[in-house]
């Protein structure tokens, strides 16, 4: 990691938010989890159509201490914001109920509740060093660290992929947001050293190795500070346009639908919705070669792929935004080998995968490029491919 990455705040170690936990509530906890946020390296709006995504777990993660409790009280307290203690009951959730970061905890325990299993009363302090609406998917990586507390601390037995269906129940009945399943994937099935290459379909995963400093690369993060939402209308909105698509094809998910049938698609769908295919069938095709390629030279040959990708969300999926935009752009101006937008889009953060010796003109390019154009300063920082959730503590 660059001597002058803007790193962010350190996370709270294990030992300290077990401290501030005992201060908080008066008890020590069981026990301390993290599960980390996530980069998707490429495959955007891919997942809800049953189709290929390559994400990466990061190593900027959310940190939970939990304690059980002999009552049906939930107290749940982060480090940040001035929130202070969020007080409720087992008996009070249900969809709609809560607000804020709280939504994530206790969406989980709800989904938990939802499979039968006897979720108790508890105390949970959160630290997380995931920027929030940045497309890192801090929600994730609070979620994922509560279900691997949970499924501890129930004695559970879930495995990856129950957990996985889990959070994304949480996420799309409790909190209202209609993602995909490739965030929970990456934050409990990463590795470090490498990328996540899930089909969406049937939950295979598999590691692909990713690893940018034997490269002479660098991952640049460039977080517009432009923030977005996943429960917003413009995420469903292009979720409706893939599902009307797959029902006028013919098809069960546009994963079915490949390169070479796009011509005949176009003659068969509205402009907008044949482009929202179009992104979404072109987009599994560059996940695809991505993993050939890493597969085999490596890095250092994906930079055209992460390239297609930016133009594809930007011209016809539509989703990104000026400061993506810009990012992306000034990157490649300044010696990126290729970048692209990453996450849900409208907002969030841009990757850039650069050479180490232009690590820092494209950090100043785009530093300047931004304060020209009047924008708020982006925070730019590295990433690599980190482990997935688990207990520190």
């Amino acid at each position: 990691m660059s001597s002058q990455d803007q790193a962010g705040p350190a996370p709270v170690s294990a030992e300290d938010l077990a401290a501030r936990f005992t201060q908080a509530f008066g008890s020590a906890p069981d026990g301390v989890w993290q599960a980390p946020g996530r980069v998707n390296l490429i495959g955007e709006h891919t997942d809800y159509n049953e189709g290929f995504v390559l994400p990466f777990a990061i190593d900027r993660t959310a940190r939970v201490a939990i304690a059980v409790r002999q009552d049906r009280t939930v107290r749940l307290l982060s480090t940040y914001g001035d929130q202070g203690v969020v007080t409720t009951s087992l008996d009070s959730l249900e969809p709609g109920t809560a607000k804020g970061w709280t939504k994530y905890p206790l969406g989980v325990m709800w989904a938990l509740r939802e499979r039968g299993i006897d979720v108790p009363g508890l105390d949970l302090l959160l630290d997380s060093t995931v920027p929030l609406g940045a497309g890192l998917s801090s929600s994730h990586a609070i979620e994922c660290a509560v279900i691997s507390a949970l499924n501890d601390l129930t004695a559970a037995g879930l495995g990856a992929e129950e957990m996985v269906l889990a959070t994304q129940r949480a996420e799309n009945d409790f909190v209202g947001a209609p993602t995909g399943i490739m965030d929970q994937s990456a934050s409990l099935r990463g590795a470090k050293g490498h990328a996540v290459f899930l089909d969406c379909r049937d939950q295979k995963a598999t590691l692909v190795p990713f690893e940018t400093e034997p490269a002479g690369l660098v991952l640049l993060v460039i977080d517009t500070k432009v923030s977005h939402s996943h429960a917003d209308g413009g995420y469903a909105s292009r979720r409706a346009s893939c599902e009307l698509g797959a029902e006028v094809l013919g098809v069960k998910a546009l994963r079915d639908v490949q390169v070479g049938d796009l011509e005949e698609a176009g003659g068969l769908l509205d402009e907008v919705t044949f482009r929202r295919v179009r992104h979404v069938v072109t987009e599994n095709d560059r996940v695809l070669q991505t993993v050939e390629l890493l597969d085999g030279p490596g890095p250092v040959a994906i930079g055209r792929l992460l390239d297609a990708s930016h133009a594809s969300m930007r011209d016809d999926f539509e989703i990104s935004c000026p400061e993506l935009d810009l990012a992306v752009d000034t990157s490649r101006a300044n010696g990126a080998i290729g970048a692209r937008m990453t996450g849900g889009g409208f907002g969030g953060a841009a990757i850039a995968l650069t050479p180490v010796d232009a690590e820092q003109k494209v950090r100043a390019a785009v530093a300047k490029a931004f304060s020209d154009a009047g924008f708020t300063a982006p925070e730019i920082f590295t990433v690599s491919p980190a482990a997935g959730a688990m207990r520190i503590s």
